[in-house]
């Protein structure tokens, strides 16, 4: 460290990690990293010494300790009272006259001759970014500061934000002395980012230590640390620094700086579902990551800009929140439940800090409104800023509408040990006030109260009838097995419309997590994309729709390595499986789209079915995860989704909505979650009626809808390979086409035929 004559300004470059009493935690992580040749925003940092001057001069110091001593943290009023009356003492405070001279001078030096430097003014107290101790987002921050006076103006501002209530509360709960916490202020050339972010050299969620999670925003960052919006999220794995997974997010508004002030703006609509970085720079960013990790020996939560294509990092600090997760992944495993979680969630969103909680909705649209919340409540909001920290501490779960993995809520419920789920778009709407809700942070889902069980049967096959002729209503053939892909091609169909995915996963001999955990991600991807060629080749140019993995948790427990992920589940029918876990584990499901990508490169008759979807959000979620892969820029795509759920009949509309290109039916699970009844339950399994009035009319629903919408519409249920009347009815309804089992093939053309020439002759009549 070189000194000027008091220490009243320090250039970033002459700090290193030692120097946090001089520049506080943020000062000396940005000089440690420019000196370790990270590529860091030149700048300087007003020290401490400056504001213990400006102190000094208006004889603040008792004052200061007097009122904070005698303040109720926990009385909303009296800290608001004390809180102002202190920022306004500053605020007026008079600036020494060697400070302010010593800082104009180094903001001079920093801006060149003839020229006025644009900066970012960032506070740094001297117990912030500390290990155990994130302090997220206490103290203030200023973008695109220009010229001496608003850089003065700035630098007290930043002192004054010492003594926000959210701050003096924070301090008060941690134990820290007011006497004993100082503040620097960081200045640093403007980054006018395109694009900005975070990152995380472990995930801080699972506390995997070999993944990186990088999250981006279109324009300044202010907005994804606020959690304004909600980002781009990536897993990198370390050591390859192959990217596991990609989810993008639709931004529609991004923070930009119009005529000297940062506003607000909407994100243009060509940018709107792009990939907000290029997977070069996520490799980049993922490298940088894992560096800061090795220079601090510990995980790293890092802040990141991008502006005309060269990357800047603008922030590093310890991740706060690392945990064993290894009892949670116990209890997982165990099969234990909270009695009070449901089923099927009635919200999603981003799972940002585990474990369940129970409580009371309390709904609040601003901090003003933080009184409303009591011990055990559930606090739900569009988003939380450090306002909200009081109210925090006393709620037993935190839900919001934006946000992402590094929003202040995630930050500080991961700190707080507060189950959180952030990104759920509309929880402040969907949501009632005094509701009681089960939310569960370790998967980003919400319930209600209750439990819904339900099961499934089979009927033998009447005789066939062989026939082969060409009908309008297309038959699809379902499929699993890729040795028999060439012989069943040679059959009167119009391809594959079931091709299932368990059957090639399983021959693959190891769970994908498993493979991915051995960094073996490779070998599982060729050996998926060889089952798939082996159907696509025999098929083509006829389509082959993939039905992406539908493994319940007990049949993923059968593979190799599965015991050590999957959870003992008492009903796996209605539990971790279908979209929901492409969400959960993107980089899993990464692993199948870069087959299908590879696959369609020899192959353009490859199509995707998505199975067991609970809502429009979670297909909303999954299309993004598709679309991140490019493979929706090719028209001979198709995507499509399962229709198993009586919610997917209730709510088609809304799913044809999200972008899907046909659905196809799934009779079977469809028959037993309407009806209620386990097919496979010998005592009930007379009652398994896929003929049943309630499900025809689901049927005829689904069909009408998406023929309404222009959307194809399949079934590939046991149903119409069994009974020749449901697959007449079928073809009145107006289904596109029906895919049923080989062996079933001749028989069902003949009947469609029949079928067709009877609407032929009615219409006729």
């Amino acid at each position: 460290m070189t000194n000027s004559a008091q220490n009243y300004n320090l250039f970033l470059k002459d700090i290193n990690k030692d120097d946090i009493s001089l520049v506080g935690g943020k000062g000396a992580n940005l000089g440690e990293m420019i000196n370790a040749g990270f590529p860091v925003p030149n700048g300087f940092a007003v020290t401490t010494l400056s504001y213990d001057e400006f102190l000094k001069e208006n004889d603040l110091f008792s004052k200061i300790n007097d009122d904070i001593k005698n303040v109720n943290v926990d009385v909303s009023d009296e800290l608001d009272s004390v809180s102002k009356k202190i920022q306004k003492t500053i605020l007026q405070g008079e600036i020494p006259h060697e400070v302010a001279v010593d800082i104009v001078k180094f903001y001079k030096k920093l801006s060149g001759p003839f020229s006025q430097a644009l900066v970012a003014v960032r506070s740094s107290a001297t117990a912030e970014d500390l290990p155990g101790m994130s302090f997220a987002g206490q103290q203030a921050t200023f973008l695109n500061v220009k010229g001496q006076n608003n850089l003065i103006t700035a630098v007290r501002e930043c002192w004054a934000s010492l003594f926000t209530p959210r701050a003096i509360f924070y301090r008060h709960q941690n134990k820290i002395p007011t006497g004993k916490v100082k503040i620097s202020v960081i200045v640093q050339k403007m980054v006018e980012s395109e694009v900005s972010g975070v990152m995380f050299s472990i995930n801080p969620v699972t506390n995997e230590k070999d993944k990186i999670v990088i999250e981006a925003v279109w324009g300044l960052g202010e907005m994804i640390v606020q959690g304004s919006v909600v980002p781009d999220t990536y897993l990198v794995q370390k050591e390859t620094f192959a990217i596991l997974s990609k989810e993008v997010s639709d931004q529609k508004v991004m923070l930009s700086r119009k005529k000297g002030e940062n506003i607000e703006t909407e994100v243009p609509k060509k940018l709107i579902d792009l990939q907000k970085i290029k997977d070069e720079d996520i490799i980049k960013l993922a490298k940088i990551s894992d560096a800061l990790q090795k220079h601090y020996y510990f995980p790293q939560d890092s802040e990141w800009a991008l502006e005309k294509g060269k990357l800047y990092i603008v922030q590093t600090r310890p991740v706060t929140t690392i945990e064993d997760v290894q009892k949670q992944k116990a209890k997982a495993s165990s099969g234990v439940k909270d009695e009070n979680q449901l089923d099927t969630p009635i919200l999603s969103g981003a799972s940002a800090s585990p474990g369940i909680g129970t409580g009371t909705v309390k709904i609040l649209k601003s901090p003003k409104e933080i009184v409303k919340i009591k011990s055990g409540d559930i606090l739900v909001a569009k988003m939380t800023s450090p306002d909200y920290v009081p109210a925090m501490k006393k709620a037993v779960a935190i839900v919001t509408d934006e946000g992402g993995l590094t929003s202040h809520a995630a930050i500080v419920s991961r700190e707080l040990g507060i189950p959180c789920v952030v990104g759920t778009k509309n929880a402040t709407k969907i949501l009632k006030e005094n509701q009681i809700l089960t939310v569960d942070g370790s998967k980003g889902l919400v319930f209600l109260g209750g439990k819904v069980k339900t099961s499934s049967t089979l009927k033998k096959a009447e005789p066939l009838v062989n026939i082969k002729t060409k009908t309008a209503t297309k038959l699809y053939v379902n499929l699993a097995e890729p040795e028999r892909a060439k012989e069943v091609s040679k059959m009167n169909v119009n391809g594959v419309g079931l091709l299932r995915a368990e059957f090639m996963v399983a021959n693959i001999g190891i769970h994908p997590k498993e493979a991915i955990q051995q960094k073996k991600q490779d070998v599982f991807i060729e050996k998926l994309e060889a089952g798939l060629e082996e159907f696509t080749k025999a098929f083509d140019p006829r389509p082959v729709v993939y039905r992406a993995t539908d493994f319940k948790t007990n049949e993923y427990r059968s593979l190799p390595g599965g015991d050590k992920w999957e959870p003992n589940e008492a009903n796996p029918m209605l539990g971790f499986r279908g979209a929901y876990r492409y969400i959960s584990h993107p980089e899993v499901f990464n692993l199948e789209l870069q087959a299908i990508k590879n696959v369609r490169k020899k192959h353009k008759n490859l199509w995707m079915m998505i199975p067991f979807v609970r809502s429009p959000e979670e297909l909303k979620r999954v299309r993004r995860l598709v679309a991140t892969e490019g493979l929706f820029e090719d028209p001979t795509f198709k995507f499509w989704m399962m229709v198993e759920i009586p919610i997917n009949v209730i709510l088609i509309d809304e799913f044809i909505k999200i972008g899907i290109d046909g659905v196809s039916i799934g009779s079977n699970d469809l028959t037993m979650l309407i009806t209620g009844t386990d097919r496979d339950n010998a005592e009930v399994a007379n009652e398994f009626n896929e003929r049943s009035p309630a499900v025809m009319w689901a049927l005829r629903r689904v069909i009408r809808h998406c023929n309404k919408a222009g959307v194809t519409s399949s079934i590939c249920g046991q149903a119409p390979s069994t009974y020749d009347d449901f697959a007449r009815k079928l073809v009145r309804y107006g289904v596109t086409s029906m895919s049923v089992n080989p062996d079933a093939v001749d028989r069902v053309r003949g009947v469609i035929k029949l079928a067709e020439q009877e609407l032929v002759r009615d219409r006729i009549k």
